[in-house]
């Protein structure tokens, strides 16, 4: 199977079995989506999305926020992981949103990542959820994923990763494209015992066909 054949089969498979792939972050616009991604490093959708309700009751808007003392901040986060340096980042990035951006979240990657706690994953997310752009947001599940299919090789990094997954992946489907592999990880091709028995795309997986060789 060539590397074209192998993204159109999967494109193909998760058209029609994963119509709608949409983020399991809950948020009602795009700084309450941008809360959420920073929040949601090395943490659960699902704790997230506990904490954000009170969180942006509190504070709804970039300039609310903004006049908030990272220690505030931290009382509504403080099951999170990490939450000292999350709500440093939270109360930096509202500032400079209303400092250089007038309380408004950018739609430019690069713009998102001048922001304090944006790396570049999390401006994807923000940019691809939000904005419709086409990019590609790579995390450990999608790095992991596009490895075990086959859709990327030789990736050394996250970078790597997204580079060639842009390259092969129609513009107007990778924001669906992002979902499907996150939720394909988080679901079925999981890091611990992957359920390759019951998944179907295994067929044109390149570590499920190994792992058979090799029983």
């Amino acid at each position: 199977m060539t590397l074209k054949e192998r993204y159109d089969s999967v494109i193909r498979y998760f058209t029609v079995n994963m119509p709608v792939a949409e983020t399991e972050l809950e948020y009602r616009d795009p700084f309450a989506l941008m809360v959420a991604v920073i929040l949601s490093a090395q943490c659960t959708d699902k704790r997230v999305n506990m904490i954000t309700p009170a969180l942006m009751e509190r504070f709804p808007d970039a300039g609310s926020m903004a006049e908030a003392e990272p220690s505030e901040i931290f009382e509504f986060i403080k099951s999170c992981s990490y939450p000292n340096s999350k709500a440093k980042h939270l109360s930096g990035m509202a500032r400079m949103l209303v400092s250089d951006f007038k309380g408004e979240v950018p739609s430019d990657p690069e713009l998102l990542q001048r922001l304090p706690g944006v790396g570049r994953k999390t401006a994807n997310v923000v940019a691809s959820v939000v904005y419709r752009k086409p990019v590609m947001p790579v995390d450990t599940h999608v790095f992991r994923v596009a490895a075990r299919i086959g859709l990327t090789i030789n990736a050394k990094k996250p970078l790597d990763a997204e580079l060639q997954l842009t390259k092969n992946i129609p513009e107007e489907l990778m924001h669906q494209a992002h979902h499907w592999l996150i939720l394909h990880g988080r679901y079925v091709c999981k890091a611990k015992n992957p359920l390759c028995d019951s998944c179907g795309i295994s067929g044109f997986c390149k570590y499920y066909n190994k792992m058979k060789k090799n029983k």
